[in-house]
């Protein structure tokens, strides 16, 4: 028990370190990219309504459209990735194989050609014909479902084996291994190229304007054709690009500091 003159000293100490984020400042490359895109909107805007204001006004049903087709081909590249990807590191050759072939074969064919051969080469077999936007997000996901898979094999055997040996020993079968042991750990190493990749796809996705989708470039050319304003119907396209990217861009880097927050990166 201790005594009155002598208390016991109790040393506190500084307990486990809490990381706290790094403060990156106000002004740096993605801030100064974003409101001087914002800003030239603006300014345009102001100083040549009858233009600039015109093309803004003819572009938001492009945007919608866009979203559509980048989410809708995000959708189905990520499930065509996993799977791909857990093909590739597959012990069974023959689903090895496919899957592998699968990823050699279309990422030698540039997304273009893969546009339109399922719209336009398949489309002539009767009961292959679909229309322009189921055929420009089927065309997306299969294209960018290779790249994905290539993400999520890279992810999954960037984990260490002992912790599939250690999950089977605790009764898990291969299945509950991968879901919910190794593909949860592998998720850090997979989002950032996985966001790379959405980032990628929402700029890809003006190619299927070929298609006549009236995405936000296809938007912008028909405005352009019936005025005749090029510079103005591009300038403003690429401007609307710019910020959408730049937004998505944030948002993922907010995902992978939450992700990694507790790492005290």
């Amino acid at each position: 028990m201790a005594d009155k003159n002598h208390p016991i000293n109790i040393e506190v100490g500084d307990g486990a370190a809490i990381p706290v984020k790094k403060d990156k400042g106000l002004v740096n490359a993605w801030s100064i990219s974003f409101i001087g895109a914002i800003g030239c909107i603006i300014y345009l805007c102001m100083s040549d309504p009858d233009m600039y204001w015109e093309v803004l006004k003819f572009l938001p049903d492009g945007v919608l459209v866009t979203f559509q087709v980048t989410i809708a081909s995000i959708i189905l590249s990520l499930i065509i990735g996993l799977f791909t990807g857990l093909g590739r590191i597959s012990e069974n050759k023959i689903i090895n194989t496919i899957a592998s072939t699968y990823v050699e074969i279309v990422r030698g064919i540039p997304l273009l050609v893969q546009l339109f051969y399922i719209y336009y080469a398949l489309g002539r077999f009767e009961f292959l014909q679909i229309s322009e936007l189921p055929s420009a997000i089927i065309a997306m996901g299969i294209c960018y479902g290779a790249y994905m898979g290539e993400v999520f094999r890279a992810g999954i055997i960037s984990i260490d084996k002992g912790q599939g040996e250690a999950a089977r020993s605790l009764g898990f079968n291969k299945t509950q291994t991968m879901f919910m042991v190794i593909l949860p750990q592998s998720w850090k190493t997979i989002l950032p190229p996985v966001g790379n990749e959405f980032i990628a796809l929402l700029k890809d996705s003006s190619l299927v304007s070929i298609l006549a989708v009236a995405d936000i470039l296809r938007r912008g050319r028909e405005y352009a054709s019936v005025t005749f304003s090029y510079f103005e119907a591009y300038t403003m396209v690429a401007l609307v690009y710019l910020v959408i990217t730049l937004i998505l861009s944030k948002a993922v880097s907010k995902m992978e500091e939450r992700l990694n927050y507790y790492e005290g990166y």
